[in-house]
């Protein structure tokens, strides 16, 4: 079954991979802006997000994501991913380094990463609302923990919305559905990368940012010192620049 996805544009290709917390719709500010640059543009819901729902089977993300683009006829492509699709980028990277030209990674998480005290208390707590039935306070959780002091209300219920069809998709699971994990080497990823974090986010993540210029063999970090968990719908058009920068430099549509 093929992830639920949008593409549009021409030129080289981003593939724009979205945050737990939401689903492909946290890109709606940078779509037009990418494909007006310039660049072919896809945007997949990973399983258990948005418009792709669970299988009866574990799954991984990053062969997913690699199945579409074959799909697609892409050999090689620009991915930016957000939070947990920074996560999902980074195994695409190191398992396919031939597939990535160049990533740009927004609080983005890492593979085997062990959470600190701060992230897994916020597990814990969104678990235990869970399985209370509370799906709706859970949803307010994740809003008061990813979002930053710049996101306003319409921003909010961008949020919430795709919060809670996330849950609803994922508790509505088969079951033998869940996520299958893969070893990786981070000294196989060779596409360069810009690691961005926030200043107003979890710890985590900003340790992970501050990290992967030591780990990966062509990164380097900037914080946004505005910045919550989800920048790019906090600030959009500052992001969009920021990432139309970044692609001059590494993947430039002529």
């Amino acid at each position: 079954m093929t992830l639920a996805y949008d593409t549009t544009g021409d030129g080289p290709t981003l593939v724009l991979l979205h945050s737990a917390a939401c689903d492909r719709r946290m890109w709606d500010p940078q779509w037009s802006a990418l494909a007006g640059a310039g660049y072919r543009v896809v945007r997949p819901d990973f399983r258990g997000f948005g418009e792709s729902p669970l299988q009866d089977r574990r799954h991984n993300d990053a062969e997913n994501v690699l199945d579409l683009l074959d799909r697609l006829g892409v050999e090689q492509a620009v991915l930016v991913g957000s939070s947990y699709g920074g996560r999902v980028a980074v195994e695409i990277a190191a398992r396919r380094p031939e597939r990535v030209s160049a990533m740009m990674l927004l609080c983005s998480g890492l593979p085997g990463h062990e959470p600190g005290a701060e992230l897994q208390a916020f597990g814990e707590r969104e678990d235990e609302l869970l399985e209370a039935g509370d799906v709706a306070g859970a949803v307010e959780l994740n809003l008061d923990t990813w979002l930053g002091p710049d996101a306003d209300e319409g921003v909010r219920e961008q949020v919430r919305v795709m919060q809670r069809l996330s849950f609803d998709v994922q508790l509505a699971a088969p079951e033998g559905a869940g996520r299958r994990a893969v070893e990786i080497d981070l000294s196989a990823v060779k596409a360069p990368c810009l690691a961005v974090s926030g200043g107003h986010d979890v710890a985590d993540f900003r340790e992970i940012a501050a990290r992967l210029p030591g780990l990966l063999s062509d990164a380097r970090h900037l914080e946004l010192p505005w910045a919550g968990h989800l920048p790019s719908l906090e600030r959009p058009a500052v992001v969009t620049d920021l990432l139309l920068g970044f692609l001059r430099e590494t993947a430039s549509a002529g």
